[in-house]
């Protein structure tokens, strides 16, 4: 045991996340009964991904994920959905030139599983297969953003 000043343990970094939820779901099936049949072929599907952070204090952060995608072409489109799920983080004795990789990488990755699971469902829900989104390189995001912010 260590002689710290009034018990207190030298704590190394933490991420704890204290509020997940989700702010704004929309599912669009715009073209239903006809949507539901048999296609002649796969639909193109595509999906964005966006990360904002907003500081909510020194060490808490509300991270939205929001997860945006569409099956088809207009005007033929079978579905579209947008995601906005969010969550609130405290992040502790991480260095200050750390703390923005780590809200922007670390916090979306513990997301991101919830927010393909509602994605899945939402889908599922609008009468096609669950749409399983495959998993997001947060940090190569992160690296992008990075670099396309430093051009400008």
């Amino acid at each position: 045991m260590t002689d710290a000043p009034n018990g207190a343990q030298d704590q190394g970094p933490s991420l704890n996340a204290l509020a997940q939820y989700t702010k704004d779901l929309s599912f669009e099936n715009p073209n239903a009964p006809r949507s539901l049949g048999p296609q002649e072929q796969s639909p193109n599907i595509s999906i964005s991904v966006n990360v904002n952070a907003t500081p909510l204090s020194d060490t808490d952060f509300e991270v939205e994920l929001t997860l945006e995608g569409r099956a088809g072409e207009a005007p033929n489109v079978l579905f579209s959905f947008e995601l906005v799920y969010c969550g609130i983080f405290r992040l502790q004795n991480i260095p200050q030139d750390s703390m923005h990789a780590v809200v922007m990488i670390e916090c979306p990755r513990l997301l991101f599983p919830f927010a393909r699971q509602i994605v899945a469902d939402a889908v599922r829900g609008g009468g096609f297969p669950p749409l399983f989104i495959d998993p997001i390189d947060f940090a190569a995001l992160y690296r992008q953003r990075s670099q396309s912010q430093q051009t400008q």
